[in-house]
């Protein structure tokens, strides 16, 4: 699979022709989340109305649905868990937000920066124990045995970056094994749990697809902060670097670098707060290291693989979604 460009309308496109198999379930996922976060507290009904409003575009629970309707309709159950996926990844985008103070989450303000930092800490706590207390409800041992995994390596690569003392001597083994548990883990678990749901013959393939598709979205997530302005990703650019986050651009491009070139990425992350022109800088050295399209080989590894772990699964238009959401994930844009 080679990686292209496609504009924002025609990726937005190619995600409804994905969701096209499971649309009516999905709708029921949105209904589900208001229902499992409802609660008698003006100011919880207030952050979770923004909250909604912030949403995405319930990438994972249609990876979950997907999943789950292989070889046939998914059960009533399966839209649940759906919502209790979508549920922990809002919970870890609400916390994401709080430890690095941002302001701007897909265009629009975050929690911490609407409200304060002490209820957007408290209301990710409140969206992880609602989809926590769903789980028990639905009694599904095995299915609460992925999710909370996945919870829990979320939450260890989140320690792991924090503790990280020297970001530059960060590798590019140190760099998948932080994606692989901060974001392939959460889409392991919905492909992993939607194939409980439905034909659980495929749960070694799916969960190694979503595992695969996972790394692809986080290194072409990465490669956006190098490259798309803040009107098209919701955030600001060059955000990673002036929050001193090495990704793989950097990485690689630092392995290129000479003493002269690396002295000036040294000097940005030795500076508390770098200012756009400090960062503009590195974005430049980067892009003359071969860093971004180092980084774009990796996403395009990833994706075979993830196409790869597919070969084993009857055709069926729940597979050609998953198929194409390979390619959406690659190439998408905010």
């Amino acid at each position: 699979m080679t990686l292209t460009t496609r504009t924002p309308s025609a990726l937005a496109s190619a995600l409804r022709d994905i969701q096209a198999p499971v649309r009516t379930d999905l709708s029921a996922v949105s209904q589900e989340l208001w229902r499992i976060v409802s609660a008698d507290v003006p100011l919880v009904q207030e952050v979770q109305q923004h909250l909604m409003g912030m949403k995405g575009k319930l990438f994972r629970p249609t990876l979950l649905l997907l999943s789950a309707s292989i070889d046939s309709a998914p059960p009533r159950k399966a839209i649940t868990l759906a919502a209790i996926i979508e549920l922990i990844h809002l919970a870890t985008l609400v916390h994401d937000d709080a430890v690095d103070h941002s302001v701007l989450r897909r265009g629009m303000p975050t929690v911490n920066a609407l409200f304060s930092h002490q209820v957007s800490v408290i209301m990710g706590d409140y969206l992880y124990l609602r989809a926590l207390r769903e789980l028990v409800t639905l009694g599904d041992l095995e299915a609460m045995r992925a999710i909370t995994f996945a919870s829990n390596e979320m939450t260890l690569g989140e320690i792991r970056q924090l503790a990280a003392f020297d970001a530059l001597a960060f590798s590019e083994r140190d760099y998948e094994t932080l994606i692989r548990a901060k974001t392939a883990s959460l889409f392991m678990a919905a492909c992993d749990v939607g194939a409980l749901c439905g034909t659980p013959r495929h749960r070694t393939a799916l969960t190694r697809f979503g595992e695969r598709l996972g790394m692809a979205f986080q290194v072409a997530d990465d490669l956006l902060d190098y490259t798309e302005p803040q009107e098209m990703t919701g955030k600001p650019s060059g955000l990673d670097l002036k929050e001193h986050k090495v990704t793989l651009p950097l990485i690689a491009a630092l392995r290129e670098m000479d003493a002269g070139a690396r002295v000036r990425v040294e000097a940005l992350f030795a500076s508390a707060e770098p200012d756009d022109e400090a960062s503009a800088e590195v974005v430049g050295l980067v892009r003359q290291h071969g860093g971004l399209e180092y980084a774009r080989r990796r996403a395009d590894q990833f994706s075979r693989e993830a196409e790869d772990a597919l070969g084993e699964l009857p055709d069926c238009p729940s597979r050609a979604a998953l198929l194409d959401a390979i390619s959406y994930v690659v190439e998408r844009r905010w």
